[in-house]
């Protein structure tokens, strides 16, 4: 994913990753500044709602 883009959103770093999903840091292309993004498996929407 180090690399990809999502959006507006560029890749540069994986945070960390657990039981609940993946953090990257990324930066926003329009706002200029570092944020995190979290990823969460299909599997935290199967039957929750989402």
């Amino acid at each position: 994913m180090i690399g990809s883009r999502i959006g507006h959103y560029e890749i540069t770093a994986e945070i960390g990753r657990g039981g609940i999903g993946e953090v990257y840091r990324a930066r926003d292309t329009k706002l200029k500044r570092q944020v995190a993004l979290k990823f969460l498996p299909e599997k935290c929407f199967e039957d929750n709602g989402f």
